[in-house]
């Protein structure tokens, strides 16, 4: 079978070239100077892009996304304590770093829902996610069978609530029958139904 432009496309993106002077190596010193949320013209992921859903047509936008790397940034406490018993160091969100970026994109453009988001890169400090948004009002996303499904009022801030890929992946939608009883509807939703 003969294999298209995106499938050469993926297998560059499953190893990319991290050493001194390659492309991407320079493409990160360069974002670590730009804003945080930068709108690029169009997907550096081609494939990735098209298979989240991502179509060069008007209202489709990309806005790359810098999220900081690590655990929780927490407050030096004030009053007396152990050291050990601080909890300041080693503190992980239940979020996933793309989940965060995905929202913070999200408040960054109230105007647009998310469609979807990828990996495209990180250094020492920082993970950069390419998400993808959608004009749910756009003339061109209510005509297009295929995509206004997002203007419907039950897909409202879908982003917020885990409806993304990584939203779904981090609720544990991934997973399905025997262990995955008390993950559907939502965990909030099977500990109420006990009551």
């Amino acid at each position: 079978m003969v294999k298209s432009m995106y499938d050469y496309v993926r297998e560059q993106w499953k190893k990319p070239d991290t050493s001194y002077q390659s492309p991407l190596k320079n493409r990160l010193i360069q974002w670590r100077k730009e804003e945080s949320f930068t709108r690029v013209e169009k997907p550096l992921r081609i494939d990735r892009a098209r298979s989240l859903g991502y179509k060069a047509k008007q209202g489709y936008i990309v806005v790359r996304a810098r999220v900081r790397r690590g655990g929780l940034r927490k407050h030096k406490i004030k009053g007396g304590r152990k050291p050990s018993s601080k909890g300041m160091k080693k503190i992980t969100a239940a979020k996933s770093i793309q989940r965060i970026a995905e929202e913070r994109t999200a408040k960054k453009y109230p105007n647009m829902e998310v469609l979807n988001s990828y990996w495209v890169g990180e250094d020492g400090r920082y993970h950069y996610y390419e998400v993808i948004l959608v004009d749910s009002s756009h003339p061109a996303i209510l005509n297009d069978p295929k995509i206004n499904w997002i203007a419907d009022p039950s897909n409202k801030r879908r982003v917020l609530r885990g409806k993304t890929s990584a939203g779904q992946k981090g609720r544990g939608m991934l997973y399905k029958g025997k262990g995955a009883e008390k993950v559907r509807p939502s965990i909030r939703a099977h500990q109420s139904r006990g009551k």
